[in-house]
């Protein structure tokens, strides 16, 4: 790599992490004042102390969808957070298993019950 190309690649991705930055803190901000700081999951609550691992869910997973009444985002520990990433993303790569219903099972283990009593 050129010294040429590495410092615009430094360059582009300390402007990607300003951005990131930017964005994070000004609807991470609105979000921790507008919602009690507990996960929305599994209800753990949270002090200053711990903040850090509360994180701030886009529902409909866009970053750039940040209404100021929060009705985007919610609360989720980061257990909750990456668990609730890993549902969407199997629902990318899989589809949805609400498409099509399973089968219904058509095994009947009691249907000679009768017969296999009168040979006992």
């Amino acid at each position: 790599m050129s010294k040429k190309s590495g410092s615009n690649y430094d360059k582009v991705r300390a402007e990607q992490i300003e951005y990131n930055a930017k964005r994070a803190k000004g609807y991470r901000e609105q979000a921790l004042k507008l919602y009690p700081w507990i996960c929305g999951r599994c209800a753990r609550e949270f002090t200053r102390a711990g903040l850090s691992e509360l994180t701030v869910h886009h529902v409909d997973h866009n970053h750039d969808n940040n209404p100021t009444d929060g009705s985007n985002w919610e609360l989720l520990c980061l257990y909750c957070h990456d668990e609730e990433h890993t549902k969407f993303e199997n629902l990318v790569r899989y589809g949805s298993s609400k498409d099509s219903a399973p089968a219904a099972a058509t095994y009947n283990p009691f249907a000679d019950l009768k017969d296999k009593m009168k040979e006992g």
